[in-house]
């Protein structure tokens, strides 16, 4: 029996993003979460939003953590993880109405953000929508220090990371078809993302 994983930053930020999604998916059936990490926020927002179905996916070596998580709360709605590389070809196959991301863009690679919104783009269907969460750097500049520090933190880590530009993602996000809905400032200077792709 493994014990389940937890993020801090999970716990903190579960109540700003579960405002978001209760509008943005208001009226979603079926959505793909890329990178579920721990798995908390897959079973804290499919107990408060049981309209959905919530497809877990993670690298493999997260699956352990996420069925500890899945497992002790027994939900109807949410299913077991995906096995999902975003450099993997061809993603798993599925259709999905709406995709949730949260704090991965800024631990992937500039060639991994690419490959990212490829394969939603693949995936989601006509009026999908795609939220994702993190921090974003605006007209090339860090929005608060902290932010900043985080940015030499991770660069730290992997010199391939670090706080995207949002000017850059959107235009991944409008190459794939995707039309921005909101940007939505966040608690900890850091912002949701909302688009959709038109019918």
């Amino acid at each position: 029996m493994i014990d389940k994983p937890y993020s801090e930053s999970c716990e903190q930020n579960r109540e700003p993003i579960l405002a978001v999604l209760r509008v943005a998916f208001a009226d979603r059936h079926r959505v793909l979460e890329i990178g579920s990490g721990t798995g908390q926020h897959a079973v804290y927002f499919a107990a408060e939003l049981p309209h959905l179905v919530w497809q877990t996916a993670d690298v493999r070596a997260h699956h352990p953590g996420i069925h500890a998580w899945l497992n002790e709360a027994a939900l109807p709605n949410v299913l077991p993880p995906l096995e999902l590389d975003v450099n993997q070809s061809p993603w798993p196959s599925g259709s999905y109405d709406a995709v949730f991301s949260a704090n991965t863009l800024h631990i992937m690679g500039w060639p991994e953000v690419e490959r990212f919104f490829a394969g939603v783009g693949a995936l989601l269907e006509p009026g999908g929508v795609l939220v994702v969460y993190g921090p974003f750097n605006y007209n090339g500049q860090f929005t608060s220090e902290s932010n900043a520090r985080f940015d030499v933190w991770l660069k730290t880590r992997d010199p391939a990371s670090g706080v995207r530009d949002f000017e850059a993602v959107d235009a991944l996000a409008r190459a794939q078809g995707l039309v921005l809905q909101h940007d939505i400032a966040m608690p900890a200077n850091n912002r949701s993302l909302v688009w959709q792709r038109p019918i």
